[in-house]
């Protein structure tokens, strides 16, 4: 890909110039304010690359609310830092559906999306002989400055200038993408597999934050796929662990991923069924995945004394809180976002050892041009989609 590797000398000829006259757009420059203030892109130029075709990939874009197709779209800039890779599958989460819906504040149009990602190493790294040329990969869609609060507190998951994948910059719905190579991540695993880790690490992120221990008892309210992921990290923790939703179908993957126990609450009160389950002490640990008012308030209402309660949803409203219990139970109430490398080495391990029910956690698989489709029926039918993903060869 000539283009690819035009930036690539000219970068390194022109050094700091060519950062101030050509930003990257990759990701938040260290120092620099959110890539939303940057100089644009100069327009691509079309030009054979190694394969001899024209640097025009299709990719699937979301036009505006409610609509998706496919378009013809520039192959992608590098750096001597970055890696290009021919992307395998995307994942698409419900956050992905939000954004399909006009729903999602940080998401503008046209926009291509895509942030679970499993991909081939078209070549090398030199910085980084572990990526080699046809390695299969996985990657963390997120950014970081390297210089706010958050960074500097060595907690780059919750930079104050995070841009993600397919959110506030382009994603990987498209042929080829380049990526810091510090944010890739080779695994010995299914292009499946290498597409549910990241999705996986926000749960495990959670449980960690959490300081969930095989002593624990944990009550995991919400069990789509970000609350699959709690599960899980609970399980291979070795906590005892209690799912928690509405529909029967995700309470039985979640069983499946490692829930000793299930509560259905449109069948059976939350309230006390955790108290036979916990002797009446409440869970140690309790985790929000859901964002609604009612499971903000039921986990500090439910948690066990001296408990811990971690927020992953966002409420979609205010919510009214009886503090009280913050001061009586004495709690520690935390918030959890996106994950850390840390986070994205453990579920691999969980998945090279084959401890997770992964065709449970999809729904179906589509092309890239079913894919609009795709979207549309999981749109007006949400409850009966957990996952899609779209593969591209």
């Amino acid at each position: 890909m000539l283009s690819y590797w035009y930036e690539v000398e000219v970068r390194a000829l022109l050094g700091p110039f060519f950062n101030r006259v050509w930003p990257l757009g990759l990701s938040a420059k260290r120092g620099r304010q959110p890539l939303a203030n940057s100089l644009p892109l100069p327009p691509p130029i079309l030009e054979p690359n190694r394969a001899g075709r024209t640097n025009e990939l299709k990719a699937l874009v979301l036009k505006e609310p409610g609509q998706a197709e496919i378009r013809a779209v520039a192959d992608p800039v590098g750096s001597p830092r970055s890696v290009l890779l021919k992307v395998r599958m995307v994942g698409f989460c419900g956050s992905d559906l939000n954004s399909f819906r006009g729903r999602n504040p940080l998401v503008s149009f046209p926009r291509i999306p895509g942030h679970e990602v499993s991909a081939t190493i078209v070549e090398g790294s030199h910085l980084n002989p572990a990526l080699s040329a046809g390695a299969d990969v996985t990657l963390s869609p997120y950014s970081s400055c390297g210089t706010c609060a958050a960074c500097s507190r060595g907690r780059p998951n919750a930079c104050q200038f995070n841009e993600t994948l397919g959110v506030q910059r382009d994603g990987a719905a498209t042929e080829y993408i380049v990526v810091p190579s510090e944010r890739i991540y080779p695994a010995n695993l299914t292009l499946k597999e290498l597409c549910l880790v990241e999705p996986l690490t926000v749960g495990f992120h959670a449980v960690a934050r959490g300081r969930v221990t095989a002593e624990d008892t944990v009550a995991i309210l919400g069990c789509g796929g970000v609350g699959l992921g709690v599960v899980a990290a609970c399980g291979f923790r070795g906590a005892k662990t209690i799912g928690v939703d509405m529909d029967d179908e995700k309470l039985n993957t979640a069983r499946a991923a490692g829930a000793a126990h299930s509560i259905n609450t449109a069948k059976e009160d939350l309230h006390q069924r955790l108290d036979e389950l916990t002797d009446g002490r409440g869970p140690d640990v309790v985790i929000e995945a859901i964002g609604l008012p009612q499971t903000f308030r039921a986990a500090v209402e439910e948690v066990a004394f001296t408990g811990r309660v971690v927020y992953i949803g966002y409420a979609k409203e205010a919510v009214a809180y009886e503090t009280r219990l913050f001061v009586q139970k004495e709690l520690d109430i935390l918030g959890s976002r996106n994950a850390l490398p840390e986070d994205f080495r453990d579920v691999i391990r969980m998945l090279e050892e084959h401890r997770f029910p992964v065709n449970d956690a999809i729904s179906s698989i589509v092309t890239m041009n079913e894919a609009p489709q795709a979207l549309a029926a999981w749109s007006a039918n949400p409850s009966r989609v957990k996952k899609i993903m779209m593969r591209m060869d």
